[in-house]
């Protein structure tokens, strides 16, 4: 197959951070064409979204169901075969099921859903409609958190003993969303994020990174969520207690009103003969402690990493791998899969290295046993799978 994917986006108009990240990542590997899009709740604005971004006016819709609908009645090689969701939470699942139901693959924003029962539907249809879904929780796409997964599941250091993660910003430390800020006003509004706000937000990449990066699977939590700016319904800072099967056990902090902090997620592993340390906003490196010697640093576009990792790397060694390029590196993974399921139909997601709606199912039984927790006495809930 030697034509570009097309795809068409709900959401991410003109003002949405986000939409235009997802555009500039499905445009690095030059095998993606954005030929369609509702990209926002009234038309007028979609309308000059689709304007702005060069798109035919005609295949600029007011809602997604009416682009599902018109682009089904294109010839098959002019509409759209991805749909790419950056809407609010609360417009994941609707919007996925109807994509799923048109035919369509679909890659979605985290958190999946907003409830686990939502995110077992999804999963279903999923398997139904034998379509391709890909979630971007995008910080598996940086080559250092691939070469983490490379060392720590080889056993290279042990049996995994704890994992710690942060992720602490500050960018509600104050009422944002009082004051005009559309991405605050709708991340704080239980109606559209559901039932938890920093957790869900953020606290999913945290859980997504440290099962990824270990292979094991968080089993029970003790959680504590607070709201401390007041009048906000949601939470904006958590702690996490966490026992992982293998008897690993580990804790998530996860923090929204950390004045100082930028987007500083920080995962490290403790195993019995040594562990790594990798955070975001130093992506290139990798720290390797072993044991009773000195600390390795693992270095971004060097010949000695992990093929994976390798396969994934876009710059030359000293060359700061970002943001924009481990979103697409989930981007180039999809399409890879999307590609092969063009040739014969039969794909197994699961091997092309990106997060898939199982990763969604993990998130929503995570999060709901995470707000359970909060609510209940009892001091260990369980996470059903």
């Amino acid at each position: 197959m030697n034509s570009k994917i097309r795809i068409g986006m709900v959401g991410g108009g003109i003002d949405a951070f986000i939409g235009d990240v997802h555009r500039v990542a499905m445009r690095m590997d030059n095998r993606t064409e954005l030929v369609c899009g509702a990209f926002s709740s009234t038309k007028q604005k979609s309308l000059e979204s689709g304007v702005s971004l060069g798109i035919d006016k005609n295949r600029t819709y007011g809602t997604y169901r009416e682009m599902f609908r018109k682009e089904a009645k294109l010839p098959e090689d002019e509409r759209m075969q991805v749909v790419v969701i950056v809407t609010p939470n609360n417009m994941h699942y609707p919007i996925a099921m109807a994509a799923l139901d048109g035919g369509y693959h679909v890659i979605c924003d985290k958190p999946m859903t907003t409830t686990l029962d939502e995110a077992i539907n999804l999963e279903k249809k999923v398997k139904q409609n034998n379509r391709i879904f890909c979630l971007t929780h995008n910080y598996t796409g940086y080559p250092m958190v691939k070469e983490a997964k490379n060392i720590i599941q080889a056993g290279k250091l042990g049996a995994i003993r704890r994992i710690v993660v942060e992720y602490p910003q500050q960018w509600l430390a104050t009422r944002q969303e009082t004051a005009g800020n559309k991405q605050a006003a709708w991340r704080t509004d239980p109606r559209r994020s559901g039932a938890t706000g920093c957790m869900g937000d953020i606290g999913s990449h945290c859980h997504n990174l440290a099962e990824y990066i270990t292979g094991l699977e968080v089993e029970e939590v003790c959680a504590d969520l607070t709201t401390f700016i007041k009048g906000r319904p949601l939470d904006d800072d958590a702690t996490i207690l966490l026992k992982f099967n293998k008897n690993a056990r580990g804790v998530i902090w996860a923090s929204q009103i950390a004045v100082g902090e930028e987007n500083g997620i920080t995962i490290r592993v403790y195993c019995e003969k040594g562990g790594i340390k990798w955070n975001q906003e130093d992506p290139n490196s990798l720290y390797v402690h072993n044991l009773g010697k000195p600390t390795e640093i693992h270095r971004t576009g060097n010949e000695y990493i992990c093929d994976d990792a390798t396969a994934v790397t876009r710059l030359p060694a000293g060359h700061t791998e970002g943001f924009y390029e481990a979103f697409a590196n989930v981007y180039k993974n999809f399409i890879n899969a999307v590609i092969d399921f063009a040739d014969d139909e039969k794909v197994d997601a699961s091997k092309y290295d990106f997060p898939t709606v199982k990763d969604g199912i993990r998130t929503a039984e995570f999060l709901n046993a995470v707000v359970t927790s909060s609510r209940a006495e009892e001091k260990w809930i369980a996470v059903s799978s």
